[in-house]
């Protein structure tokens, strides 16, 4: 009897600590819901919060803090005398290997940048990701342009375009389309006038691209006022102005880049069509005439196929195409 009853208790005992299990289990689970409902939000909190730090402390946020003029191509800013800019993530503004015209003095003036090759209706490209700065046309300068400002401290700039396809505070990815290559401005021929700047300050393109070979020089360049001066000739030496004259597809559109596989289908229709293309050199001093008789085609198709005047001022250094 005494043995019935301790097997009864025992079996209670046992009920009891089955049904107890589930409860506890639930009671655990509805203790921590809150707790992870919690940890989320921290989770959001903290990724905000490690990218709004790392947007803070970008070299673009330590260069121009909250200074974002929508009006003037190249504000004038504290440019440091020593600082390291990443190239990496860039895309070719175009696939054209041939530089025109180089950085630096140019008919008693400077030339800011560098004039690339490209034809009317050619497509355009961010360089980098960033953010337009300023969507504008200057009809003494450079014609229909865009500035965009990049993470990594550079601002660049677009000019001469036919069209701008980009407004004033769009957010662009490296290699978006921004623009198509144009005549506008002051300018005797269609090319991309490209340059890249440092808090105002223009820096030669020639130190960071490499346009004949459709890359980067490096995966960094580091700007040191001390030695700019020297380090920007021997850039310019090095992936400044090719050629003489005669330019054929292969130097005019670069059929094999880093980064073709971005390259538009426009464009890749554009560069199959480049095949038996001549180009010619303006030297000082000549005219459309003299060019024609040299190359032994007519003034009128020289004039339709560059889309100027008989009379037109040619301008030493720019390219005409004369067949």
């Amino acid at each position: 009897m005494v043995l019935m009853k301790c097997f009864k208790k025992l079996a209670v005992l046992a009920l009891f600590a089955i049904t107890a299990v589930p409860m506890s289990a639930q009671d655990l689970l509805a203790r921590q819901a809150p707790v992870d409902r919690r940890m989320r939000a921290l989770d959001t909190v903290a990724v905000r919060q490690l990218i709004a730090k790392e947007e803070k402390e970008s070299p673009a946020a330590m260069l121009y803090g909250d200074s974002w003029n929508t009006t003037q191509a190249h504000p004038q800013g504290e440019v440091p005398n020593h600082i390291t800019i990443n190239l990496r993530h860039f895309c070719m503004p175009t696939p054209s290997r041939v530089v025109t015209s180089n950085f630096g003095a140019r008919w008693g003036r400077t030339h800011k940048g560098l004039d690339i090759k490209v034809y009317i209706g050619d497509t355009i490209r961010s360089a980098w990701s960033g953010k337009v700065r300023v969507v504008k046309y200057d009809a003494g300068g450079y014609g229909k342009y865009i500035v965009v400002r990049h993470p990594n401290g550079l601002e660049t700039i677009y000019g001469h375009l036919s069209k701008q396809l980009v407004e004033v505070d769009q957010e662009v990815r490296a290699g978006e389309p921004i623009g198509l290559g144009g005549n506008t401005g002051r300018s005797t021929g269609s090319h991309l006038h490209f340059e890249t700047r440092l808090c105002g300050l223009a820096l030669n393109p020639a130190l960071m691209f490499d346009f004949r070979n459709q890359d980067v020089t490096a995966d960094t360049y580091t700007y040191d006022a001390d030695t700019y001066a020297d380090e920007s000739a021997e850039a310019t030496r090095l992936h400044g102005k090719v050629g003489n004259g005669g330019y054929t597809k292969e130097l005019v559109m670069g059929t094999v880049s880093r980064n073709i596989e971005e390259v538009s289908e426009m464009n890749q229709t554009a560069v199959r069509n480049y095949e038996g293309i001549r180009y010619h050199k303006i030297h000082s001093g000549e005219t459309v005439a003299a060019i024609a008789e040299k190359r032994g085609v007519s003034v009128e198709q020289i004039c339709r196929l560059n889309h100027i005047d008989k009379n037109a001022t040619l301008k030493p250094g720019n390219i005409l195409r004369y067949n």
